[in-house]
């Protein structure tokens, strides 16, 4: 097995000059990180947030998860993918078996599933490769990741490797953005993202992004959680990308920062660096955002029917599996 970092290719870390809202203003290398504070008008908001999207979730029951029967089983020259929930994808990429940022818990401090999973550890087949996006607890769950570690590797941002060292993982690879690792005939990149990697106030020197996963044959793309930024058009620049799994929730934030795409912006992204298919994800899992929960998936299919785009945009329910 191969297993070793590459330097940054060429021309990474060029910051692209601001032009409008939400683009770049530091170095892709420096991460394009989001302040901590919260703007005007933030206690309404959180007041909203409690009682017209906490509360009623805590109230509701869970909804039943759903069986859709066997996993695929991908050929090597196809991409499967299984959502997991909320961020969580199980992959198949070049007969590898990967698993990114799964979650499986029923509760992040207040905030409530809202779906039992439909597909637990357990029910995945062996695991050889784990990728965790960023620190956030909502896509670094480690009890989630206890129950995949088997001594295989993962892979996580510059700073994240010392939350997963206890894991049970084998070997904990650290990349800066635009660093690539190698493991079989896969080649996986991690990419800029305009968002903040902190797991506690303190610790902002952990660095987040999002994933090229490249086989001989196939590309996929993990975007971890990323507002809008003109960074989506070098990630187009420096691969083909047959399928991309899109953030599309969590867009209307108690704190008024600009954290996350809406579904408009998941899609503009999406085009910007011309892949070919979409799935979204962080929807409908967690309540983290001001939103109505179904509305991100709504005003996404809308969005892409209006474009064009309907046959090109796949929405997947957690449990769900697709092959591309």
């Amino acid at each position: 097995m191969l297993f070793d970092p590459a330097s940054p290719s060429s021309g990474a870390g060029k910051a692209s000059p601001p032009k409008k809202r939400g683009l770049l203003n530091k170095a892709q290398t420096e991460g394009n990180r989001i302040g901590l504070l919260p703007t005007e008008g933030w206690r309404k908001r959180n007041f909203q947030f409690l009682n017209e999207v906490l509360i009623p979730t805590l109230l509701s029951p869970r909804r039943p998860k759903q069986d859709f029967g066997l996993l695929p089983v991908a050929k090597s020259s196809e991409i499967a993918v299984t959502w997991l929930g909320h961020a969580g994808f199980f992959a198949q990429v070049g007969g590898v078996n990967i698993a990114i940022d799964p979650n499986w818990a029923l509760w992040h401090g207040p905030v409530k599933r809202v779906r039992h999973p439909s597909v637990w550890a357990n029910d995945l087949p062996p695991i050889d490769l784990v990728l965790v996006t960023h620190a956030h607890y909502d896509h670094l769950h480690l009890p989630s990741l206890r129950k995949l570690a088997a001594a295989q590797p993962i892979i996580v941002p510059e700073g994240v490797g010392r939350v997963v060292r206890h894991c049970g993982f084998g070997h904990i690879v650290e990349l800066k953005t635009w660093q690539s690792a190698t493991f079989q005939d896969l080649r996986i990149t991690l990419t800029p993202a305009r968002h903040w990697g902190a797991r506690n106030i303190h610790d902002t020197h952990r660095q987040f992004g999002g994933y090229l996963i490249k086989s001989p044959e196939r590309c996929l793309f993990h975007c971890g959680d990323s507002a809008m930024f003109d960074g989506f058009q070098e990630i187009g620049k420096r691969a083909s990308i047959d399928l991309a799994l899109m953030p599309i929730g969590a867009y209307d934030a108690p704190s008024g920062r600009q954290v996350h795409m809406n579904p408009e912006e998941a899609l503009d992204a999406f085009e910007m660096m011309g892949a070919q298919s979409m799935i979204p994800m962080h929807h409908d899992t967690f309540p983290l955002g001001g939103e109505p929960l179904h509305e991100p998936a709504e005003r996404l299919m809308k969005a892409a029917r209006e474009r064009g785009l309907e046959n090109r945009v796949r929405l997947l329910c957690e449990g769900e599996s697709a092959i591309y």
